[in-house]
């Protein structure tokens, strides 16, 4: 059984099947058809709704695509749709923009941007100072074009709503954490034991990948073990020494602190798929999942990041460069789950540049993620890690490139050399986001790109050409 609020009235939900995606709960069952189906992927936005859940005696919302979202991560939750908006017949501020800035054509598309704006207006997870372009980046509109409806949410202004109702019905909505063939633990000593039981069970986080399996694949995951209520799990520690994510941490929950720890990993968790991608979604998923493309294991690495496994009440810590052995292929034994990540504080005078090229700057996969780390001391290189995503089965150092650099001055001909090793270290694929020939050659001019920016010809360049 799965008990949610809907506008603070509670429902009841027989989620037999876990695969169940809230999306066809909320259209087929529920009868609201304002939020829409239009990629089955988490990529249009058309199908965005705002979750909330307790945070202490407060209400936390996001906005997440209801598409890739099963039923059962619906249990002791708040659920918002755009019909939740003008219950008493009283359009919203955010929808009365719209309507006197013809931010509508069609309409089909409006739904998901009014709640990624509504999101917006209540300060929702991933919206507080943070540009209405970013808020709509996971929102595609392909008639009414994009001024009307940035300006639309420009107009309204943040205000933080009264949540007090729901936080008490909240508070006493009954859990059950499970159903037919899925589990929903709430300690991490439940997930070991329930994963001891069942060690083949696909575990979910945020189902930002997994999701597509079944609405894309239409694959049987059989029995599935959902995650995101682990709240041993969702600790995010800083210290002197570095930081220390929990494997259900979001995205959006984790940006402020990699921020802290060094600007380009929160740009670059900036251009990580769209809003509601990011406020699902999990770093420890992303991970776990070990796609070959995830934009930022290559940064993790780089920076020598390490993983912490569990088993039972037995833990290990390995090398993230060592977990991904090939394609589809883990250092995870079967009942083996991760449960944290350690990104190490690095030193100041560490040089360090991080970089994402796709085909478009919002809401794309990486054609290529490249990471670099550097130390150089007397003008001589003593410490390098270098990796890249996109480039191989998984993603990973380039051991050439790197012992090209150690040990050597920090100039052009050895930035060259490095940057010719590349060639060397992968052997991409073809595939639709580039060819084999492309990444190789951005990577090396990625090399190129650093020794150019630190040596100062990027500023000669920009000279002559205003000139």
């Amino acid at each position: 059984m799965v008990r949610f609020l809907l506008d603070g009235e509670v429902i009841e939900i027989d989620a037999a099947d876990g695969q169940a995606t809230a999306l066809d709960l909320i259209r087929y069952k529920l009868r609201r058809t304002g939020t829409k189906e239009g990629c089955a992927e988490g990529d249009c936005g058309a199908c965005t709704v705002l979750l909330g859940e307790l945070d202490g005696d407060r209400v936390a919302w996001r906005a997440v695509n209801s598409c890739i979202l099963f039923t059962p991560m619906l249990d002791g939750k708040a659920l918002m749709t755009v019909e939740s908006l003008s219950r008493d017949g009283a359009l919203h501020p955010i929808q009365q923009e719209m309507v006197a800035r013809h931010g509508s054509q069609c309409g089909f598309c409006t739904p998901g941007f009014i709640m990624s704006l509504y999101g917006r207006s209540i300060g929702a997870l991933g919206t507080e100072r943070t540009p209405v372009a970013d808020v709509i980046g996971g929102n595609l509109c392909r008639c009414t074009g994009y001024g009307q409806i940035l300006a639309s949410g420009e107009a309204v202004s943040p205000t933080v709503p009264d949540d007090g109702e729901i936080v008490t019905a909240l508070k006493a909505l009954r859990r059950d954490g499970s159903g037919k063939n899925w589990f929903a633990p709430k300690t991490a000593d439940e997930l070991a034991a329930l994963l001891l039981d069942h060690p083949n069970a696909r575990i979910v986080a945020g189902a930002t990948d997994v999701g597509l399996w079944v609405t894309k694949q239409h694959r049987d995951l059989g029995t599935m073990v959902f995650i995101s209520d682990v709240s041993n799990l969702k600790q995010i520690i800083e210290t002197d020494d570095g930081l220390t994510i929990g494997a259900v941490v979001r995205y959006s929950e984790a940006r402020d602190a990699l921020t802290r720890l060094h600007p380009d990993l929160g740009e670059l968790v900036r251009r990580i798929a769209g809003l509601q991608v990011r406020n699902a979604g999990t770093i420890g998923g992303n991970i776990a999942n070990g796609s070959p493309i995830g934009d930022m294991p290559p940064a993790l690495i780089a920076l020598g990041a390490t993983v912490t496994l569990r088993r039972g009440d037995a833990r290990r810590t390995v090398p993230l460069e060592s977990y991904f052995i090939r394609y589809g292929v883990q250092d995870r034994q079967p009942g083996e789950f991760v449960e944290s990540l350690h990104i190490p504080r690095p030193a100041h005078d560490t040089l360090i540049r991080i970089t994402k090229l796709s085909k478009r700057f919002d809401s794309d996969i990486s054609a290529v993620c490249g990471a670099f780390l550097l130390r150089i001391e007397n003008d001589i290189v003593t410490e390098a890690r270098i990796a890249f995503g996109g480039m191989a089965g998984v993603p990973a150092r380039a051991p050439l490139a790197e012992a090209a650099l150690i040990g050597q001055p920090w100039n052009e001909a050895t930035a060259e050399a490095a940057a010719e090793a590349l060639s060397r270290d992968y052997a991409p694929l073809n595939d639709l986001r580039g060819s084999a020939a492309y990444r190789v050659t951005v990577a090396a001019n990625l090399m190129r790109r650093l020794w150019i920016e630190q040596s100062g010809e990027a500023v000669s360049v920009l000279e002559l050409a205003d000139g």
